[in-house]
């Protein structure tokens, strides 16, 4: 199982999305500290890695919340929540769900 938390410094949401993915984990059972955390500096390396802002949540490196025509960069990254507001991070139990799915190949 491979979690990444792809961040950029720049971004100041990156510090709560390190307690979310962690809170996340522990409730499914997981290990709170099973995650990797890969900070992205420089433009050429957000290209590379498909990085559409910070904090990206990936597991395999898939985006747990693909983005719809936003390019790669080294940003702040939106998240829609349910009642429809735009947020710095994504709602926590969609966090949870999306990282449950993608992870259901995986027994704890």
């Amino acid at each position: 199982m491979t979690v990444e938390l792809l961040w950029w410094e720049g971004c100041p949401s990156h510090p709560r999305a390190r307690e979310m993915l962690a809170e996340a984990l522990g409730e499914l059972g997981r290990d709170p500290e099973g995650w990797e955390a890969v900070e992205v500096t420089e433009q050429a390396e957000a290209a590379a890695q498909e990085f559409a802002g910070s904090p990206t949540f990936r597991v395999r490196g898939r985006d747990l919340f693909p983005p719809e025509g936003e390019g790669a960069g080294l940003s702040c990254r939106v998240y829609k929540l349910p009642d429809g507001r735009i947020s710095p991070l994504p709602d926590a139990s969609e966090l949870r769900a999306a990282l449950s799915r993608a992870l259901e190949e995986d027994p704890p």
